[in-house]
């Protein structure tokens, strides 16, 4: 006799970035733990999943047991803008056991949880703090082994009268061999950590019965809208890369004679970084390349990390943002992480239906970062690079360089290898004078120039002159080392 699979129908949480870290959403009827330490953001995250799933015909309750009263709870709780005044006493009734716990009984809890939910007959069901439950059965006599049934009986309980489970308990040691850890179906850890004057919050979940989660940990974050998560991007297969596009579609980069430079343009779907040191021209460089896909009727994305820009870059940037032709990320937040800023990023992406974005720069974008997340910002780098071409835009970041004179480096991170075009501004001294030069030293799969160009800005934007003459290639005293000419001809791809 064969059996068909059975169907587990997922609800989805209202907590913006939690579904797809669970794989898709919430199992219903399942029994789960939210743990974590004190301040972290259980309860916070337990009433933003509440709000979000409870209506009339899926009612919640809330039991409170040894933690915050229901009316202080409640008087913060309503800051949030997922608080929906409309939905107590309707949808979602709050329920103290402080007195059914005082005693130490777990049988008397049981119970009078029993009464409450054949009462009620809830879809969503809250114990907040479960731990004190536990601790007070301790107090009262109760052995481990009456814990372990108290909570099993709890989840067969639960499970019989069809009710999704959320325990919210301060637990600190994911070893810890506590049976609530063994008897839930979803285990979702908080934590945040302090380092120097940032303040981290991540998400583990750590288990999840019956469904593939994303594994490792998510950084999220608590605003006036409630907990919002930021799931790593996912990394796509070299093929599956919007770099796969055919290399005579091009893109005009908005600056006259860097096309061709480039073969004839930056080919759609290429990751692009302009390096050089400061002052050089990266950032008009940038928005030149924004305001040519405006021209021609494209939408485009800015994070920039070193100024505001609708302030710093002229008016023309400042029209394009006012008339939404492109969209700025916003970057003042503290203790960022790559992770949050590549959702922000996808987020705007989608909405203006963007093909072209700017990061400027990489090293603006390292010190925006918490401390905590700088010691793998290459590896994250390379994760949000590759989410980013997934989606088909073309993307154009900029370095900050020390310019040592006589040792080419494109960037201080090592990042060179993310790219698949390089374009590299360089000082040199001629006559006592600095002068500005150009060269394009990397263009996967295309041909381009190895000329070294001198440019110069004015109110115009940059304009870009002759190749550079061998006899005036002086830098920094010595003979000038043309970018990519350390052994190699810079015709060649170097990726």
């Amino acid at each position: 006799m064969t059996t068909g699979k059975a169907t587990i129908k997922r609800l989805q949480t209202g907590v913006p970035g939690l579904d797809e870290v669970l794989g898709g959403g919430l199992p219903e009827f399942s029994f789960n733990l939210i743990a974590g330490s004190p301040g972290c953001g259980k309860t916070t995250l337990a009433h933003q999943i509440m709000f979000a799933l409870a209506t009339p015909e899926r009612p919640a309750l809330y039991f409170t047991v040894l933690g915050e009263p229901p009316l202080k709870m409640l008087r913060y709780q309503q800051q949030f803008d997922f608080f929906d005044l409309d939905k107590l006493n309707r949808s979602v009734r709050f329920i103290n056991l402080a007195e059914d716990t005082a005693a130490g009984d777990l049988v008397k809890v049981m119970a009078r949880i029993a009464a409450e939910v054949e009462t009620r007959a809830p879809g969503l069901v809250f114990i907040d703090s479960f731990r004190s439950v536990a601790l007070a059965g301790q107090g009262g006599g109760s052995s481990f082994l009456g814990l372990q049934q108290f909570i099993q009986n709890l989840g067969v309980l639960m499970t019989s009268w069809q009710a999704t489970t959320f325990l919210i308990g301060e637990y600190f040691d994911q070893n810890d061999p506590n049976p609530v850890f063994t008897v839930a179906d979803g285990l979702l850890w908080l934590r945040q950590s302090v380092e120097r004057n940032s303040v981290v919050r991540k998400m583990e979940v750590m288990k999840m019965r019956g469904q593939p989660t994303q594994p490792g940990l998510h950084t999220f974050r608590i605003s006036g809208a409630g907990i919002k998560v930021f799931a790593p991007p996912q990394p796509v297969a070299p093929g599956d890369s919007a770099a796969a596009f055919a290399a005579e579609d091009r893109l005009c980069m908005g600056v006259p004679g860097l096309d061709e430079m480039m073969g004839g343009g930056l080919p759609r779907g290429y990751s692009l970084l302009v390096a050089g040191p400061s002052g050089s021209g990266k950032s008009i460089v940038a928005g030149a390349f924004l305001a040519e896909g405006a021209r021609n009727g494209e939408t485009g994305v800015i994070a920039a990390f070193e100024q505001r820009p609708n302030r710093s870059r002229g008016p023309v940037m400042t029209q394009l943002i006012d008339s939404g032709r492109v969209g700025v990320v916003d970057t003042r937040e503290f203790s960022l992480s790559v992770d949050e800023i590549a959702s922000l990023l996808i987020a705007e992406i989608h909405r203006l239906k963007a093909t072209r974005v700017v990061i400027d720069s990489l090293s603006g974008f390292e010190l925006a970062l918490a401390p905590t997340f700088r010691d793998d910002f290459r590896e994250s780098l390379a994760r949000m690079v590759s989410a980013l071409a997934s989606t088909g835009v073309t993307v154009l970041m900029t370095s900050e360089l020390e310019d040592r004179y006589n040792d080419l480096r494109f960037s201080p991170y090592g990042t060179a290898f993310l790219t698949d075009a390089i374009v590299v501004q360089r000082y040199i001294e001629v006559d006592s004078r600095l002068k500005r030069v150009m060269a394009v030293v990397k263009m996967r799969a295309s041909m381009h120039s190895n000329e070294l160009r001198l440019f110069e800005i004015d109110d115009e934007g940059i304009r870009i002159g002759p190749a550079l003459p061998d006899h005036e290639g002086l830098l920094g005293g010595r003979p000038s080392r043309r970018p990519g000419m350390g052994g190699r001809p810079t015709g060649m791809d170097d990726g």
